[in-house]
């Protein structure tokens, strides 16, 4: 990805966003020839000229201070997470796709994993990496597990396994979301080469994928509600927390959490029960416990 182009396509949509009127300017009675604000207008919401925004805007003006790219967070309204992409945008090098160190998930997170065994939880590496995940997790969405490496990834099944448009119920607001959950990490990690081969995957495989990636939308899923369908026991109405985790901030642990006494809880119940989760018009095959306790 070309850094100034970024920059200008992020900028450029950002602005074409916001209206005059919203952004507190008198209507001058001009014809507006583009969406939203003019680079002008957009200038002087930042207190900055209209030639250093342009240049800004194009590419040019690599290094604002600090309190440029605050000026523009507050003329342009962006999110924390927009915040943070545009500091990445403007802080970043440009070089060749390099390696990035595995990730790894210590043993505490492992058994924490396993101590929240009656609800969904999995946590998550850079380019939204599946690094762990307890029964649970797998029985709602796929067993990541017993996926090879590379492919245990959320962005990779929302967008390119037939069974996610099932699975979510409102599969195209998480897909698109989860889109914008990458655009974030690019902007934080432009030279890893996995995220780089991800995107390009995606590029050519998902029909959805370009359309969602070219609209520069980033997000930072930190809580929310999500709604699921399994084949087995139907809908499932749950609230989610995203947590970073201490000691690897690239590491976040997802835990999705039902009401009490509620229907969904008792379907995660069920779905706990068993081993291998049969698809309808099969046999259930329940969890066993031998002697030795496995």
């Amino acid at each position: 990805m070309d850094r100034s182009s970024e920059i200008a396509d992020f900028l450029r949509t950002r602005r074409a966003r916001i209206g005059p009127d919203a952004a507190g300017l008198p209507a001058d009675g001009r014809t507006r020839r583009v969406p939203g604000l003019r680079r002008e207008e957009a200038a002087r919401l930042a207190g900055v000229s209209t030639e250093y925004y342009t240049r800004l805007e194009q590419g040019r003006a690599t290094h604002p201070s600090p309190e440029v790219v605050d000026a523009l967070a507050r003329a342009l309204r962006l999110d924390a997470a927009e915040c943070q992409h545009l500091t990445d945008l403007f802080a970043r090098q440009d070089g060749r796709h390099a390696p990035v160190a595995p990730q790894r998930v210590r043993q505490g997170l492992h058994l924490l994993l396993q101590t929240l065994d009656h609800v969904p939880a999995y946590v998550l590496g850079r380019r939204t990496d599946v690094l762990a995940s307890n029964h649970l997790a797998r029985a709602l969405l796929t067993d990541f597990e017993a996926l090879p490496v590379p492919r245990r990834n959320l962005a990779r099944y929302y967008l390119l396994d037939p069974q996610a448009r099932e699975r979510a119920a409102d599969w195209e607001q998480v897909a698109r979301e989860t889109v914008a959950m990458l655009r974030l990490e690019a902007g934080h990690c432009p030279q890893d080469r996995r995220l780089a081969d991800l995107i390009g995957e995606l590029t050519v495989h998902s029909a959805e994928f370009s359309t969602w990636w070219n609209d520069h939308h980033v997000l930072r899923r930190t809580h929310g509600a999500m709604h699921y369908w399994h084949p087995v026991v139907g809908d499932l109405h749950l609230s989610y927390e995203s947590l970073q985790l201490p000691g690897d901030e690239n590491q976040t642990l997802c835990v999705h959490m039902p009401e009490p006494d509620s229907p969904t809880a008792e379907s995660l119940r069920i779905l706990d029960s068993w081993d291998e989760l049969p698809l309808p018009g099969t046999a259930v095959q329940t969890r066993t416990t031998g002697p030795d306790g496995r």
